[in-house]
This record gives structure tokens, sequence and C-alpha cells, in this order.
């Protein structure tokens, strides 16, 4: 049986155009490291498990709120920008076409295409201005005007996942559970599991991608968790 070539199959890549990937990573990241951080740190000062609760929650909404703000700012801030220089990419074909065509063959050149067939693809592309826009912006630019990132999508993906990532290391809490040691060893099981989920869409080990995160977000707690006690020990004292 003959297996079909990668390249004929579809898909055969994984979508990296449509702007949900990578904010749903980060939010999910943030959010467990945020709220385990924030909770080791009230937790360190000697706060009640209410207070806990509180103000994990008020972290959640608070982070959600802001990536959420914060992708979609972004996401459109840089397609306002790629749509002002496909802008001016169409002037300049429209004003002098050869010039862009032997600028466009001078990088295929550089690329190691014989000069002859690179002057003469550039000149077939001339010929239809919208593959010549395209294949312009793509090559001097890095883009595809046609496949950016929406930015809804982008603040939406950040949103959810920032509030489920913030909440793993709550449902001890939410659960019935006092105990902080509970809370954050929830929170790096999480750390973990997201940290080796992200692994394998990478095709890395997935053990390492989990242990490199559980270690990230330890580090923050721990940082935050001794900020929390000194200040809870000064605050008694007074």
């Amino acid at each position: 049986m003959t297996e079909t070539p990668a390249a004929l199959r579809e898909p055969h890549h994984a979508d990296v155009s449509g702007g949900w990937l990578r904010p749903a990573v980060f939010g999910a990241m943030d959010g467990l490291v945020t709220n385990i951080a924030l909770i080791a740190g009230v937790g360190g000062g000697g706060v009640s498990p209410r207070n806990i609760v509180l103000t994990g929650a008020a972290g959640l909404v608070a982070g959600a709120i802001s990536m959420a703000l914060g992708e979609y700012t972004s996401v459109r801030s840089a397609n306002e920008q790629i749509a002002a220089e496909v802008a001016k990419e169409r002037r300049e074909l429209e004003r002098n076409p050869e010039a862009e065509a032997r600028e466009l063959a001078e990088i295929w050149v550089n690329r190691g295409l014989p000069a002859d067939l690179a002057r003469q693809v550039a000149e077939t592309i001339r010929q239809n201005p919208e593959i010549a826009l395209r294949v312009h912006v793509q090559e001097e630019l890095g883009v595809n005007p046609d496949e950016q990132p929406n930015p809804w999508t982008a603040a939406f993906s950040s949103f959810l996942c920032f509030s489920v990532g913030a909440l793993v290391p709550l449902l001890p809490y939410l659960l019935g559970a006092t105990s902080l040691a509970l809370a954050l060893a929830v929170g790096g099981i999480g750390l973990f599991v997201a940290g080796a989920l992200v692994s394998r869409l990478t095709n890395r080990r997935w053990w390492t991608g989990g242990l490199r995160q559980l270690l990230l977000g330890a580090a923050a707690a721990a940082a935050t968790y001794a900020i929390g006690a000194l200040i809870g020990v000064q605050g008694t004292l007074t």
C-alpha cells in the first residue's frame, strides 16, 4: 500500500495563522502562574481561606479582562500596521511596477534562483496586480495579508484560557478545603499538565515542558509566599 505524501494531504500542517493558539497558551499559563502566586502570597500572610478565595476570584476576573483587552489591542494594532504597509506596497506597484518586479527578482536571485528565471517569474506575476501585491507583501514583509489573526478570536481565547487557568488553584477552596498546601499542589499539577500539553503541540518531550512550567510557577509562588509571610509577620508585630 502506497502512502500518500504529506504535502498532498489536507491539512498536513497545524493551523498557525488563526490567532487563537498563542493567546490561548499564554492566557492559560498566565492564569495559572498569576493566581498560584497570588494565593501563595496572601496565604503566606496568614489570611483566612475566605479572603484567599476573594483575592483569587478578583485576580481571575481582573486578569482575564486585562488579558483579553491586551490581546485585542495588540492583534488589532499589528493588523492595522500590516494593512498600512500593504496599502503602501499597492501604491508602489501602481506607480512603478517595473522597479517592483526587478526588486522581487533580486530577492529570489539572492535566495539562489537563476537570474533569468527569477526575472521571468517576476514579470509574469506583474501582469496580475492582486497576485503581485500578495507575493510582494509575503516576500518583503514576511506576512500573508489574507491570513491575519482575528483580534476578537485572540481576545476570547485569552479571556477563556486565563479564567480556566486561574480557576485551577481555587478549586480546593471552592470545594470546601482550607489547606493552602493543597491549593498550591493542585495548581502545580495544573502547571505541569499545561506545560506537557503545549510540548505535545510543538513536538517536544512532554515531561520536560511540564517540569519547566512547574519549576517556573513554583519560583513565582515561593517569591510571593515569602513576601506575604514577611508582611504578615511585620503586621502582627505592629
